[in-house]
């Protein structure tokens, strides 16, 4: 039996929380904001957590990027 997971874009592939990401909201193409992420640095090992399905496809949100960063 084979089992189709959907990434959804906008959550979190590490959490599953809204990753807040400016890129996939909702907002008229002239209107949309810098996303927060641009201002972010996200480690090699932090990115090596998302699982493969999600590579590429959904953004890590705050909340786990900070995490990241405490515990580093």
């Amino acid at each position: 039996m084979s089992v189709c997971l959907t990434v959804d874009p906008c959550r979190c592939p590490l959490c599953g929380q809204d990753n807040r990401c400016a890129m996939e909201a909702k907002a008229p193409a002239n209107a949309q904001a810098a996303c927060w992420c641009t201002r972010e640095q996200f480690s090699a090992a932090l990115l090596r957590q998302i699982p493969e399905a999600a590579q590429g496809k959904a953004c890590i949100c705050q909340a786990c990027v900070q995490k990241a960063v405490q515990t580093t």
